[in-house]
């Protein structure tokens, strides 16, 4: 049996980014309650040397709508990185599944060995379709909702395993 890449991505990517979404519900819910100021959350990081909450849904985001847009061959949308509030990130996670949404297994199907590039600095790392998928993008948006969820349990925010995994 193959591989859809396109099942092995999209609805997956989809599904996480969904269950991010309704995490921010309830913490918009939360600041409301408690009557906090929504940046004690959004510029909380659990270590001195991590990114704060914010930049966790933004990479998460940026994975997720990065990964399809190579495996597809198109240009990657590109976002400021300017939210400074739930709003503005739940925005940014919407924009991120219409992009996902848009596109189709034809497009993403039979990418398993196309040759996928990515630079960090002068580094570049060669990858297959495949590699890239599994190996890197599903498991960095996995690391990202995940810190971004441990966030805001750390903090108080009511949101359990069920929240986390959603209805896949």
């Amino acid at each position: 049996m193959t591989i859809s890449m396109y099942q092995a991505s999209a609805p997956r990517l989809i599904n996480s980014m969904r269950n991010l979404s309704a995490i921010l519900d309830k913490t918009q819910a939360y600041i409301d309650a408690k009557k906090i100021d929504p940046a004690a959350l959004l510029q909380f990081r659990l270590f001195p040397d991590m990114l704060n909450f914010t930049r966790q849904v933004q990479i998460a985001s940026d994975t997720a709508k990065g990964v399809v847009a190579r495996l597809a061959g198109v240009d990657i949308p590109v976002y400021e990185d300017n939210e400074t509030s739930v709003a503005e990130l739940q925005a940014r996670i919407a924009k991120t599944i219409a992009f996902i949404e848009g596109f189709t297994p034809a497009q993403l199907d039979g990418t398993e060995e196309k040759a996928i590039v990515t630079k960090r600095g002068d580094k570049e790392t060669h990858y297959t379709g495949m590699q890239f998928l599994l190996g890197h993008a599903i498991p960095n948006v996995y690391f990202h909702v995940s810190i971004a969820y441990a966030i805001l349990r750390h903090n108080g925010v009511e949101i359990g395993k069920r929240d986390y995994l959603g209805k896949p």
